[in-house]
């Protein structure tokens, strides 16, 4: 029997969980959807989706052309 394809929201909680363990740093270019899609075996739009729910919570950012990155760390307010 075939594993059941994970959630968009599963994705997004994995790659955040990547995030926060170090494997993708502050301003690291995501992969691409067609390579997230490729990495959880999930369609192109499943992955989409899941991008775009990290994009709604701030922890990743788009650059129309050049493609999503991690948000960099709030800098601290200079004294």
């Amino acid at each position: 029997m075939p594993a059941i394809p994970l959630s968009y929201t599963d994705i997004a909680a994995d790659i955040a969980a990547r995030i926060k363990a170090g494997e993708y740093e502050p301003g690291a270019k995501l992969p691409s959807y067609s390579q997230l899609a490729d990495l959880y075996s999930v369609s192109f739009s499943t992955a989409a989706r899941a991008v775009a729910l990290l994009r709604d919570r701030g922890v990743v950012v788009g650059a129309p052309g050049r493609g999503v990155f991690v948000r960099e760390a709030d800098r601290e307010p200079e004294s």
